[in-house]
Parts: C-alpha cells; structure tokens; sequence
C-alpha cells in the first residue's frame, strides 16, 4: 500500500509541476527518485537511475529517434519552402471567408496528415485563422480549439495512415502498421470531424446572436510569424505543394502492403536475431517515406530557398526537445513498473473489465496521457509496461492487434489536452488566448468528442471485429 501510494504521489506532483510549467527533463528523474523514496527504497535509486530509467529512456530514442527527426525536419521544410502557406491559402480561396471554422479545421488537417509537425501548423496557419475569424466576425477566443479540432484529434489518431508518432508508437509492441483498422479509423474520424465542427458552429452561432464578434484584442505578431520564405510562399504551385504529403501516405502504402511482404527477410533474421522484421516493417516504411517527401520536397524547391541549410538545421534540431522529453517519461515509466506498489495498479487497470482488454486498454491509455499531459509520453508508458500483457490478453480473446494498435492510439488522444499539456500551453500562447477564454472549447473538441468516437471504435470492434 505505501509503494502505491508513492506512485500516486509521484504522479499527482508530476502533473502539477508540469502544468506549472517545469520541463519533464527534470521533473522524470526527480519524481522517479520521488517514488523510491516514499517507497522506502531510495538507497537502490541510482542503479535503478543507470539501470532501469536510462536504459528505457535510451532504448525509447534509438527505437523512435529517425522518426522524430524526419517528421521535424519535413513539417520545417514545408514551412519555410511555402508549401504549407500554399495549400492552406489554396483552402481559403476555395471555401472563402463564411466557412472560417471549417476553412481552418481542413487546413490543419491536410496538413498535419501529411505529416507537418502540430506545433508548425499552429504557427503557420494562426494568422489565417486570425483574419478569417475577424472577417467572420466570430469569436477570436474559438480559434485555438478550431486549429486544435484540424490539428490534435483525427489526424493524429484515427485516420489511417497518418504519420504521427502517436500511430507509430505501438508498432513494434503490436506488430501492427500506421494503417491499423482503417475502417474503423475512417469512421472516427468522421465522427470526430462532424462532432467538431457541430460545436464550433454552435458555440459561434451562439456567439452571434448575443452580438459578441470577433472581440477586442492586441495581437501579438512577433509571437504569430512564421519563419516561412515569402517569395517562395507566392511561387510555389500547388500541385508540387501537395506532392511530399502524397508522397509521404503512398510511399508508406506501398511499402507497407507491396514490397516488404513481397521480401523474404529470413536471411536479415538470421543476421539480426534480435530484430523482427514483421514489428518493425511499419516503422521501417514510415522512415523511407519521410525521407522520399524530404528529398522531393528539397530537389523540387532547389533554388528557391532563401536558406536551405538553415531551414535543415531547425528542423533537425526541432525534434531532439519532443523526444527527450517523451524518452524521460518513459524513463519515469519503467521505474514505477518495477516498484512494488504498481503491480496493484498493473491488476486493476487489467481486470477491470474481465473478457475485454479493448476497455482496459482505453482506460490505461486515458489515464496516463491525462497525468503526464502527453498523448505519445501515456502511450508510450502504458505499452511499456503492459503492452506485453494487453496483447497477450488480445490474442486469448481473440481480438486483432490492429485493433488494440488503433484503441491504443485513440485513447492516449483523449485526456492528453487536459490543462497543463505543453501543446494546449503553446497553442494558446501563440494565439494570445488564457485557459479562461479558450479552454472550454478545446476539451469539447480534443476529448469530449474524441471519446465518443472511442466508444465507438470500442462497441463496433467488439461487434464486428478490426475492418
């Protein structure tokens, strides 16, 4: 009982801290040491630092290390060759002013299935959503939740194929691709789309006629920039735009469901006996089709970047902060596993519905995202510590990996924007928005609807099974 509550404790202070704004760099190890402490087995805390919290944590970056940088290094290259501004403004154009809320919505959303970094987006596409609104005259305080609905819901989590690294955590604990479940991922994501936008529509019509507007507000410029080429912004053409997104969902595909089935890897298993080529070939067709989108996208634009090699040197260095930060809390992680106290909460979360891991999962998912304020540090957690047992528990009830991939990736999208997650913090501040003006719409979008669509996946995969 005293470890597990050690490991609430721990929990509670990571959460609060975090939300205050301290960086999970620090707060992983501390709150681990935290833990053993009140645990009364601090005297064991620097093996278990060297042992256990450093090996998970690097474990963790040399498994997803190519991933972050790639999909760092290609949201910068479409941000500052224009491509990004392109095909936002193309949008714009097509919808016009009086559909802002879903001009916006679909904006983020190509965007961001085609692999553009969420933080990258927000930026590009703020003063967009800025002027549209203002011209709409509706509510600016709703902008931050209409980029969060196009940026952090069904593009992350639901549709298949997506690039996040949401969808390619649970690859090789699965053995799954990022195309996992795509019928059902369709379907939540409509559900989630459709959801979104009928709440933002309401909230603004109800904004209309109580005569609120757009509002009055000092906007912030500096904070909205974009670091972003303007003379490539107006000559980019939009078909070449939209070729490293395509090129980063086809060549994924192809990859995925032509050439490496089509290979026998028997001789690579032999070399490699500590590799599985069946869990790691989704991982390996997300990195050739983020490194074929990057070089497309540099060759294409070959003469018109104002500064090639500083827009690489951003992007590159841009994903060593994303990933510390989710190695750390695996670190954190694996050190609460393996205290005494978690194998009480390791039977709960697991027998909490007898029969059915899907909810089990769901629950896990939720949960952790929720305290850590992290929808790729829960994930990363829970599979950590229990992905072994959730797909043995699959497997005994007969339900697909695919499945348990797509559950797994819509539930740690659920909690994860609770109030101190780094990624609402950012969004608002590039916004220029407080939690008291925007926050409300942005858990109606970002877990009220996401988890309806949850249940959905959940009741119609039990039904009908993975399609």
């Amino acid at each position: 009982m005293t470890s597990t509550l050690a490991i609430v404790v721990s929990l509670l202070l990571l959460m609060y801290l975090a939300y205050r704004g301290v960086t999970v760099l620090l707060l992983a190890p501390l709150m681990a040491a935290l833990a053993v402490l009140l645990s009364g087995e601090i005297g064991l805390y620097l093996p278990i630092y060297t042992d256990t919290f450093m090996k998970a944590l690097g474990g963790y970056v040399i498994q997803f290390l190519p991933i972050f940088l790639l999909g760092a290094l290609f949201g910068q290259l479409m941000a500052d060759s224009g491509a990004a501004h392109t095909i936002s403004n193309a949008i714009v154009e097509r919808l016009g002013h009086k559909q802002a809320i879903v001009t916006v919505v679909l904006a983020c959303g190509v965007l961001t299935y085609g692999g553009v970094s969420l933080f990258v987006v927000a930026f590009a596409i703020y003063p967009i959503a800025r002027d549209l609104f203002r011209t709409a005259d509706i509510p600016k305080r709703l902008v931050p939740a209409t980029i969060a609905l196009g940026s952090f819901t069904f593009t992350m989590t639901a549709m298949p194929g997506s690039p996040a690294i949401q969808n390619a955590i649970p690859i090789p604990y699965y053995g799954t691709n990022v195309f996992a479940a795509p019928g059902l991922g369709i379907i939540a994501s409509v559900i989630m789309l459709l959801g979104g936008l009928w709440w933002l529509h309401s909230r603004a019509a109800k904004a209309r006629v109580s005569g609120e507007g757009y509002g009055q507000h000092a906007e912030g410029e500096a904070m909205a920039s974009s670091d972003v080429d303007k003379g490539a912004m107006s000559r980019m053409p939009l078909a070449l735009a939209l070729l490293p997104l395509v090129l980063v969902i086809g060549v994924n595909a192809i990859f995925t469901y032509l050439v490496f089935p089509g290979i026998d890897m028997s001789s690579l298993t032999a070399r490699f006996p500590n590799v599985s080529p069946a869990k790691m070939a989704g991982l390996w067709a997300l990195i050739i089709a983020l490194t074929v989108a990057c070089v497309t996208l540099v060759v294409s634009r070959l003469g018109h970047w104002s500064n090639l090699r500083a827009s690489i040197n951003k992007g590159v260095y841009g994903f060593m902060l994303p990933l510390f930060n989710t190695a750390s809390e695996v670190g954190y992680g694996a050190v609460i596993a393996g205290l005494a106290g978690f194998a009480i909460i390791r039977d709960a979360v697991l027998n909490v519905t007898p029969g059915n891991p899907l909810i089990s999962e769901a629950i896990a998912m939720n949960v952790l995202a929720g305290i850590t304020g992290s929808s790729s540090g829960g994930l990363s957690i829970a599979l950590q510590t229990l992905g072994a047992d959730y797909l043995r528990m699959a497997e005994a009830a007969g339900i697909s990996p695919d499945l348990m991939h797509r559950v797994a990736v819509m539930a740690a999208g659920g909690f994860d924007t609770l109030p101190h997650c780094g990624a609402i913090i950012t969004l608002l501040s590039i916004c220029n928005l407080s939690h008291r003006q925007s926050y409300l719409n942005i858990a109606a979008v970002t877990m009220g609807v996401p988890m309806v669509a949850l249940i959905a996946v959940i009741t119609l995969g039990t039904m009908f099974g993975s399609f």
